[in-house]
């Protein structure tokens, strides 16, 4: 009995001091949420008449129209039919949208979570048609870096943008009295998931650039994060199912599709997956090197990757790496390496190769000879802060700090800009 009676106590105790235990809190000035009812994110999408480029992203190619995003915002419609002269004709409002790819009159794009699935067979009208709840990662936009991060509640809806004020909220901590005041590793801008993928596999897809999270293969989607592939069967246009997910690396950056594999742009390296089962991604092979950004595309046995440095990226190193692979892509050898300023995305159209060098500029190599591609420079183009490109047929479209750049390349002898639609600042 004593003992029981023991027991008992040293229970009673315990409750005692867990619910004495003072909740703590504190005060401090943060990055604090602010936030968009899921209610009002699923309700949001629309079309409206054209708007200034101001914060552009990533590219698109369909048919005789770019789609240029503007970052966590939506998508501007630019109409090719007069390559002499671009037109700005749409926008289509897509909140937390970063990438795109269209499979026939089907426009698929992330808006945070959510995957929403856009009818534009009249470009003039297009509208949402279906959409696929929470199929993405909760993420969160960039923060000022100067200043903590407040809770987020995730309950409330996604976080479309930061203030800064004052906050107050309860301290975290493990073990009392020791608490915690690291930031969460999940409070990191992750962005996500999508990039309107690589090489058009059928005339029925759209061609992203070499920063494309996203991608279309048969009749599947395939998005990218850091480190997890989503997929989707798209067999049914207007109505994607979600067939899951899989873990393909870490610090996935890029995903090109060529030849029935993925090519991920990793800060380590390139690794690659074939696309013989589509549901099951094989992995297949890697190629590693430094610490760096680094976007790749493939073309005709050899892939092209730049990799670039800096604090976000890593290491110091700007260069362009060739690299030979094998019939099987089991194998993958460094052919050469050339200097480069400071790059980002990369196109090829058979042996022409296209590279956006930052405020370098736009460069333009014949890759023939892959051993001495630095001396077989055709043309540079200076004085742009160029992001990425996509060839196709003589034409070459742009995307850099300051606009939409349109090249006629069908003479390589005498590449020349035939349009430009400008960034138009804020301030």
């Amino acid at each position: 009995m004593k003992t029981i009676r023991n027991i008992l106590l040293l229970a009673f105790v315990a409750l005692t001091i867990v619910s004495c235990k003072d909740e703590y809190t504190e005060e401090f000035t943060a990055n604090k949420p602010v936030y968009m009812t899921y209610e009002e994110l699923r309700a949001s999408v629309k079309y409206t008449g054209a708007r200034d480029l101001k914060n552009t992203g990533k590219i698109y190619f369909k048919d005789d129209l770019i789609f240029v995003n503007e970052e966590m915002e939506g998508v501007h419609i630019i109409s090719l039919a007069n390559p002499q002269n671009p037109l700005n004709i749409g926008f289509i409002e897509i909140p937390g949208n970063v990438d795109i790819a269209i499979k026939n009159n089907t426009l698929y794009a992330d808006s945070y979570i959510d995957l929403v699935v856009i009818d534009i067979s009249d470009i003039t009208s297009p509208h949402e048609v279906n959409r696929k709840n929470d199929v993405f990662p909760y993420t969160l936009p960039p923060y000022d870096e100067n200043y903590r991060v407040a809770d987020v509640d995730e309950t409330k809806g996604v976080v479309t943008d930061w203030e800064i004020a004052r906050v107050r909220q309860p301290m975290e901590y493990y073990y009392y009295p020791v608490y915690y005041y690291g930031m969460r590793e999940d409070y990191a801008f992750a962005d996500m998931a999508t990039n309107a993928g690589s090489t058009a596999t059928g005339s029925t897809f759209g061609i992203g650039g070499s920063m494309a999270r996203f991608g279309l293969y048969d009749d599947y989607l395939y998005t990218v994060d850091h480190s997890t592939l989503y997929m989707f069967d798209v067999s049914s246009d207007a109505s994607p199912a979600d067939i899951g997910k899989q873990n393909v690396s870490w610090d996935v950056e890029t995903m090109f599709i060529y030849d029935d594999h993925m090519f991920f742009g990793t800060q380590s390296g390139m690794r690659v997956f074939s696309l013989e089962v589509p549901t099951v991604p094989t992995y297949v092979s890697d190629f590693w090197h430094v610490t760096s950004c680094d976007p790749v595309v493939v073309s005709n046995g050899f892939a092209y990757v730049t990799l670039r440095g800096g604090n976000i990226c890593g290491s110091t190193v700007n260069r362009l790496d060739v690299l030979q692979l094998s019939d099987d892509y089991t194998n993958t050898t460094l052919l050469a390496s050339y200097p480069l300023h400071g790059p980002y995305g990369l196109g090829i159209d058979d042996e022409i190769l296209f590279i956006c060098d930052g405020d370098a500029g736009l460069k333009v190599y014949n890759v023939n000879d892959k051993t001495t591609i630095d001396d077989h420079q055709i043309s540079v183009f200076p004085g742009i802060n160029a992001f990425d490109v996509i060839p196709v047929n003589g034409y070459l479209f742009m995307i850099g700090d300051d606009g939409f750049y349109l090249y006629d390349y069908s003479d390589l002898q005498n590449i020349h800009q035939l349009g430009f639609i400008p960034v138009v600042s804020e301030n």
